[in-house]
């Protein structure tokens, strides 16, 4: 199974070499918590935390 990372900089959660949201190289395997948005025009919580796209997101990065 493949190891998960997420970005330090937008927090998506994803498998490669660099973050597909953002280009950044700079990744954690050590995060905490997981928000799958579906629909980020009507959510509540992507508004809240200012998240504009479908996908995995952490909720803390370390």
């Amino acid at each position: 199974m493949v190891k998960q990372k997420a970005c330090k900089i937008c927090n998506k959660i994803y498998t490669g070499d660099k973050c597909p949201k953002c280009d950044s190289k700079e990744s954690t395997d050590n995060f905490k918590g997981r928000i799958v948005l579906l629909d980020p025009e009507k959510s509540e919580v992507a508004k809240k935390l200012n998240l504009n796209s479908k996908g995995n997101f952490a909720i803390k990065t370390r």
